[in-house]
């Protein structure tokens, strides 16, 4: 990055009331996207989907944990994997703070991983984290939500982020949210894949803000690591994995 021009202090001030008709006009477009988002159609969630959880086998519409919204992320850490997938980890060491707010709101907020779960739950105390995180192993979760793909879903015409998906697809970050009414029916109301979740890393919205901004060529892994993987990082405190039932 060159270096930016020095002005006075009335010369900022009048570049930054210019940036400022830009970053409302930013504002207001992400409150017409929020609407539009609502706005979507709900499609009927008629196929069984289970879940290995710390507290045994749950179906889809019990992972709402008696609330009506349920939001997912996908969390990329199959079963060979041995360590969750770095983008995905940054992303969610932003997600425990959000939880008391969110559950207070009617919203249950989990993570889905096609891991087993006691590899998902020994990852999850490697890193500290508190959010609920639950195992699709075996299920067709994963795929049917276009996060997951082998050769032949891929030749099927398998897409990710609404578009064909590369023939080296494998896993993939995103997240989709649904609601349960009264009768206990569950709906699809939303999906968001690649840079879609990028809001969520408070991370990356305070270094837009930094004076070097992101510092990076186009992408994280230039510098981004797991939290307990920076030459400095502090080891988290030990903390016991979750039991998981036999």
């Amino acid at each position: 990055m060159a270096n930016p021009k020095v002005a006075s202090r009335e010369e900022w001030l009048e570049a930054r009331k210019a940036l400022l008709v830009h970053e409302k006009e930013e504002t207001r477009l992400r409150d017409r996207n929020a609407a539009e988002r609502l706005a979507l159609p709900w499609v009927k969630i008629d196929k069984t989907y289970t879940f290995d959880t710390p507290t045994g086998r749950k179906t889809l519409d019990q992972l709402f944990d008696g609330r009506s919204q349920l939001v997912v992320y996908h969390f990329m850490l199959p079963p060979e994997w041995e360590a969750g997938c770095p983008g995905c980890s940054f992303l969610v060491d932003h997600l425990d703070g959000t939880l008391p707010h969110l559950n207070h709101h009617d919203v249950t907020l989990i993570a889905v991983s096609r891991a087993p779960l006691d590899k998902v739950a020994a990852y999850k105390a490697r890193m500290g984290w508190k959010f609920p995180w639950v195992s699709s192993f075996g299920g067709e979760f994963n795929y049917d939500f276009g996060v997951s793909f082998t050769p032949e879903t891929i030749a099927a015409g398998a897409t990710y982020n609404f578009e064909p998906a590369s023939p080296d697809s494998g896993e993939a970050p995103g997240m989709s949210s649904f609601f349960k009414d009264e009768t206990g029916q569950v709906f699809h109301t939303y999906s968001s894949y690649g840079r879609g979740g990028e809001e969520l890393i408070g991370t990356y919205m305070i270094l837009d803000r930094a004076p070097l901004g992101r510092n990076e060529s186009g992408n994280m892994g230039d510098w981004m690591r797991r939290h307990d993987e920076y030459e400095d990082a502090e080891p988290v405190k030990a903390c016991h994995a979750e039991a998981i039932p036999a």
